[in-house]
């Protein structure tokens, strides 16, 4: 109750019973601390956007705890927001409407990681190849994208795959299936890059900074594959 730490009590009312009576004092403490913070913050500090939504949800509810269905929405429309930037900027077709929502989903696994290593000169060839898109081919697939996060028809036999790199390496995502339903992916370090792919089991196989990356995935719906440093 005396604590003055925002994650500390921002913690407590993630977990408490709703009935819990502290709730009652808690709530409105975090919500000034956080405005607080935001008042004297550095314009860059990247925290700044994270307590303003605490605040919303706070304003909405007894905490700042969201479910998986919330949090992939947050997902699905920070997507839709971004890929309609680039049309838009670009004076771009329109799209579909709808509405399927990312899952997020595990990160595989690795092995043969020994220290940061970047991509050979093989493969970072074939890195600069699948990143040098023409102007009409990157119009496409984001029309595609932002058609696949809008889609809400369970018939569709497409959905769409977000890779989201959070290591200091650039990758290459190789996503196989059966015949010739094969796809990769480049995704540059502290970047992410999106797929349209048809639905189907697949096996998601790259090198991240040097660790060998593997994992079977069935893809019915739309799904978000997070990577980190191998050991995080």
């Amino acid at each position: 109750m005396r604590s003055t730490s925002i994650y500390e009590i921002d913690a407590y009312l993630r977990i408490a019973h709703p009935d819990d009576p502290k709730r009652v004092v808690l709530k409105p403490r975090l919500i000034e601390m956080l405005k607080d913070y935001i008042k004297t913050a550095h314009p860059a500090d990247s925290r700044v956007a994270d307590f303003q939504q605490k605040i919303a949800l706070l304003r909405k509810k007894s905490s700042t705890r969201i479910s998986y269905e919330e949090m992939s929405e947050i997902i699905r429309q920070k997507q839709i927001a971004k890929y309609k930037e680039e049309l838009n900027s670009n004076s771009f077709a329109s799209v579909q409407g709808g509405g399927s929502v990312p899952q997020s989903t595990d990160a595989g696994s690795f092995s043969g990681y020994s220290s940061i290593a970047t991509l050979d000169a093989a493969e970072q060839e074939e890195f600069a190849l699948l990143m040098s898109t023409s102007p009409v081919e990157h119009k496409n697939k984001t029309v595609k994208i932002l058609n696949s996060l809008f889609d809400n028809d369970p018939n569709s036999k497409e959905s769409i795959v977000l890779i989201e790199n959070k290591s200091d390496c650039n990758m290459i995502i190789r996503i196989d299936g059966i015949g010739n339903f094969k796809y990769r992916l480049a995704i540059p370090s502290r970047a992410e890059n999106s797929i349209v792919v048809q639905k189907g089991d697949y096996l998601f196989t790259s090198k991240v900074c040097g660790a060998q990356y593997a994992s079977q995935k069935t893809i019915q719906k739309a799904i978000m594959v997070s990577l980190d440093n191998p050991g995080k």
